[in-house]
């Protein structure tokens, strides 16, 4: 069977999607990675050892334009790793499953970084921007597109916008953070060496509300996987 592959993350980040399986009805298969480029790499190939002929990067990312707000829905039509590597998204893929979106959310593009760490504050964000010219971070999308390029097979991602440029990210959150969910425990652990982090933390899970409407605003749209594999996908049973 033809199968898109979605890495994401956390399972937070995915829980949109539904329950996809190397069993599910349309063939799509999902690995939650954990958090950065290793992570990350390690998801992609699990997915193209399971027949996944596609490659998507999903979940939330930080702005570094200060013109994006909280929620909103990024498709990049360049993604680039920290040392510098460019990689393309598919094209066909990415504007179509924005017109499909577009009618019910807006979306924007540009160039995504892929950082080897968490850029958590407004100075690190504003550096990142006019150094590279991205308009968003996130930890995970070039290792994705890296396993994608190696094996021929076209590459999304699809980002929404939690952290604006102008916030300052609780670095509670980043310790929390751990195996694909934040755990409980490592936060209040953080929070309490770090109270004066719980206002930034209140901001960001309201921000993340906003990201998580968007998320879900493109899975209702229900055109993820490129034309090619919904082509190739089987009837669904009458």
């Amino acid at each position: 069977m033809t199968r898109l592959g979605i890495v994401a993350a956390f399972a937070a980040e995915s829980r949109h999607l539904g329950p996809l399986m190397p069993g599910s009805a349309d063939g799509t298969l999902l690995v939650v990675s954990g958090m950065g480029g290793a992570a990350a790499a390690s998801g992609a190939r699990q997915l193209v050892d399971a027949g996944a002929r596609a490659l998507l990067s999903w979940g939330v990312a930080g702005g570094l334009d200060p013109a994006l707000p909280a929620g909103a829905l990024f498709l990049p039509g360049e993604v680039i790793s920290a040392d510098g590597v460019v990689y393309q998204t598919a094209r066909e893929w990415r504007e179509r499953l924005a017109t499909a979106v577009a009618s019910c959310h807006p979306v924007t593009g540009g160039r995504l970084l892929t950082s080897r760490r968490p850029l958590g504050s407004a100075a690190d964000k504003s550096i990142a921007f006019s150094e590279t010219g991205a308009a968003a971070v996130d930890m995970e999308s070039a290792a994705v597109a890296e396993v994608a390029r190696a094996q021929g097979l076209p590459f999304l991602a699809v980002r929404a916008i939690v952290d604006t440029a102008n916030d300052p990210l609780p670095m509670a959150a980043i310790a929390a953070a751990s195996e694909g969910s934040v755990r409980l425990s490592r936060l209040l652990g953080a929070l309490a060496r770090a109270p004066a982090d719980l206002p930034a933390l209140i901001r960001l899970i309201w921000r993340y509300r906003a990201a998580s409407r968007s998320l879900a605003a493109v899975a209702r749209a229900g055109a993820l996987a490129p034309r090619q594999l919904r082509a190739a996908a089987p009837a669904a049973p009458p």
